[in-house]
């Protein structure tokens, strides 16, 4: 299995190929579309993430030691954003997660181009994985 910083070179090298940002957010909705399918029981109040302008859904199960996460949004730049957290987060043991630092999205420019309300969706995304991996680290 592949470590959370070869999964971020990954997605650096990804996004590297392209220069102009319209491309980049291609390749973004792009990755959001292939994020499976959330089941409609997990898109509940609880699993809602608060700080998001669209609406985002975020579901953390604990399986053989490792966090694995499932999400959704309804907005196609977040859900590619959420897809990509995923990617790099996901399948990993709670430690790993919580003492990692994701240098991708400022690797890629992700910061810089994304609003406000964006980034601050981001954020509570971020925060909120790491709630679930310490919580989980807790049991």
């Amino acid at each position: 299995m592949k470590t959370i910083k070869e999964i971020q070179d990954e997605i650096v090298e990804a996004f590297a190929v392209f220069d102009d940002w319209m491309d980049k957010y291609a390749l973004l909705i792009e990755m959001g579309n292939e994020l499976p399918v959330l089941d409609a029981s997990y898109k509940t109040a609880n699993n809602l993430i608060e700080g998001c302008q669209s609406r985002v859904w975020l579901q953390a199960d604990y399986e053989d030691g490792a966090v694995v996460y499932r999400g959704d949004s309804d907005a196609v730049i977040v859900k590619g954003i959420v897809s990509l957290l995923i990617k790099v987060l996901s399948g990993h043991a709670p430690d790993e997660i919580l003492s990692t630092d994701l240098t991708f999205i400022d690797a890629i420019g992700l910061k810089e181009h994304l609003s406000p309300t964006r980034s601050n969706g981001l954020l509570a995304m971020l925060k909120q994985m790491k709630l679930y991996a310490l919580a989980f680290k807790s049991r």
